[in-house]
């Protein structure tokens, strides 16, 4: 009810709704986002982003569903965008694109993630892209698996399929950096 209050106050201009809406999700966005792209500054920018697309297009939203998920949303489609942009500079498949972690981060980076986050993001980073996004819609965002097939345009089971598998993988490459 209160994100309902909020749109309605921002498409009337006061922009001290804009700000609350920004303060109440901006920090779940950011993560969502690191953990699909594990790169902090393209992760904050992508979240400036959509809040601008926000901001800009407030007078012509009708929601139906939560502002959250709407958000949600408009990141997820963000960092498709920048991994399928990415895949046609480089010319390699989805999978591809992020199969590496990344080899340098910046203070930032260390900052938000800490110690146990970033050995996750590290395994994260070398799960399929479709596998990650699956797993992180799921556990850091809440979707249901319905929901998350619905935008990944894809069967529930292929989807429960991903979050299976890129679990297992996870689970392995954890362990196996425990062993070491």
């Amino acid at each position: 009810m209160e994100d309902k209050l909020l749109i309605w106050k921002c498409k009337r201009g006061d922009r001290d709704a804009l700000r609350r809406i920004y303060e109440k999700y901006h920090a779940d966005l950011l993560k969502l986002a690191i953990i699909l792209t594990d790169q902090a500054h393209s992760a904050d920018d992508i979240v400036h982003d959509v809040f601008v697309q926000f901001a800009r297009s407030v007078p012509r939203i009708s929601l139906t569903g939560s502002l959250k998920g709407y958000l949600i949303a408009s990141t997820v489609n963000r960092v498709r965008n920048l991994h399928r942009d990415r895949c046609r500079r480089n010319k390699c498949g989805l999978g591809q694109a992020t199969a590496q972690p990344a080899a340098s981060a910046g203070p930032d980076h260390w900052a938000i993630m800490g110690e146990q986050l970033e050995r996750l993001s590290g395994a994260m980073a070398q799960l399929p892209y479709e596998q990650r996004e699956v797993i992180t819609l799921r556990m850091q965002a809440g979707l249901t698996f319905r929901n998350i097939a619905r935008w990944q345009k894809t069967s529930i089971s292929t989807v429960q399929g991903r979050y299976r598998y890129g679990l297992d993988k996870l689970r392995s490459l954890i362990d196996g950096e425990r062993s070491k």
